[in-house]
């Protein structure tokens, strides 16, 4: 049994967790680079930091390389359904980093990983869905005094940071990882719209082409998965909130209308809006029987489940990560993976080589709070557009591939404004 802290489900799953977490990394090759130099140059010495994410064989790697770096870290879930055990386990028994997460934990476990983050007094925090940054500012605000800096994974989080600040509770730098263009342009579109398809089918083993999927959002992630699901064969209808949005999605070849009435046509619906309730009651209502239900955004309640339990009782499971809710007008409405994040609680989430650049922003993010400790003023800020830049560069080089640079005289015409038809 490991010496260090750790609450996870079983320490003999690190043999399989390190062999998953190595052929991650072989689709990583950004990430390895700057763990590379981090062992060298050590930026992150003595710093103690905190994550808060999903507990993945892509995760395992950026803590591999934030401790390559120097850093003190210890590990929690960001998500009850999204951990790996067995690479918790090899993170704890063959890192040395403390662990506390397991897949299926309950809300209670969940919230007193937090506390337990918390109490490590970190100097950095590594948030996804900013619950541990929130949880601070409400029940700990003296923790925030000895706070560098935080990092944001998720648009979600990003949104409730912008609100903190608007609130005048935000007390120190946060780094909008998301909004890197190497993440969600990405992570988000590329990421989201194969991981999320791939989490659909591994619970239902249904067919896509030909039934109408009907994608709630159409940011980054919607878009995502979009096309991917256009590109199995599925007939897809947007609905949106944003006209701009909405222009863009009928420019791009879907059908867009409310959800009021994409409700008694869908045959899949997927949510990904970062909102509450955006699948509610009278929607639930409307759909056909065998209706399927999803949720790719980081909170459950993009779906009014207890309004669903309300029109249909306690579901029954009939497959893993399969829950058949039976309405009072005979119809079934099938609910994916709990309405949590269907890409990882039914499949492995994102494929390693896309949160290679994701990681890479955090690695970065990480180095640049405490290179501009005390320099960077409270609120939420972007990661420089040259270290969005660096990132490509390094993955370009990865890839094996070069591009033009601009010519001295192309630069000087750039700059100037004399030179016209």
């Amino acid at each position: 049994m490991p010496a260090i802290e750790h609450d996870i489900k079983d320490v003999s799953l690190a043999p399989q967790g390190k062999k998953r977490i190595d052929w991650a990394e072989r689709e990583m090759p950004v990430l390895r680079l700057i763990r590379e130099r981090f062992r060298n140059e050590q930026p992150l010495k003595g710093v103690r930091l905190i994550a808060c994410a999903h507990i993945t064989t892509e995760t395992a790697n950026l803590a591999r390389t934030l401790q390559a770096g120097g850093a003190e870290s210890l590990l929690i879930a960001s998500n009850p359904l999204s951990t790996q055990d067995d690479v918790a386990a090899s993170l704890v028994v063959d890192c040395g980093i403390p662990v506390f997460a397991m897949k299926g934990e309950t809300t209670d476990t969940y919230r007193r990983h937090v506390q337990t983050a918390l109490e490590f007094e970190p100097a950095i925090i590594i948030d996804d869905g900013s619950d541990v940054v929130a949880t601070m500012i409400k029940e700990k605000p003296e923790l925030a005094k000895k706070i560098v800096g935080t990092t944001e994974e998720t648009t979600t989080g990003i949104v409730r940071l912008q609100a903190m600040e608007t609130a005048g509770v935000l007390t120190f730098p946060s780094i909008a990882v998301n909004n890197a263009q190497t993440k969600h342009f990405f992570d988000n579109r590329y990421g989201t719209g194969q991981s999320t398809l791939d989490g659909i089918i591994r619970a239902t083993n249904i067919l896509l082409a030909g039934r109408n999927l009907v994608v709630v959002g159409y940011g980054w992630c919607g878009k995502g998965v979009s096309m991917r699901a256009r590109g199995m064969g599925a007939n897809v209808i947007i609905t949106e909130v944003d006209p701009i949005k909405a222009v863009e999605a009928v420019m791009d070849g879907f059908r867009v209308m409310p959800i009021s009435a994409a409700a008694s046509i869908g045959d899949i619906f997927v949510t990904v809006t970062g909102n509450r309730h955006v699948i509610d009651r009278e929607h639930f209502a409307k759909m056909k029987d065998g209706a399927i239900v999803c949720n790719s955004g980081h909170f459950d309640l993009e779906l009014n489940l207890v309004a669903l339990r309300e029109l249909s009782g306690e579901p029954t499971q009939v497959r893993p990560f399969v829950e058949e809710y039976k309405l009072k007008n005979g119809n079934r409405v099938m609910v994916l993976g709990e309405g949590r994040l269907i890409n990882l609680a039914a499949a492995e989430g994102h494929p390693a080589s896309v949160m290679d650049m994701s990681f890479a922003n955090q690695a970065l993010s990480v180095e640049y709070l405490v290179k501009k400790k005390g320099e960077l003023k409270p609120g939420v800020h972007l990661l420089p557009v040259e270290v969005d830049q660096e990132i490509a560069s390094l993955k370009l080089r990865a890839l094996g591939m070069s591009i033009d640079t601009l010519t001295s005289e192309q630069l000087e015409y750039m700059g100037s404004w004399e030179t016209g038809t």
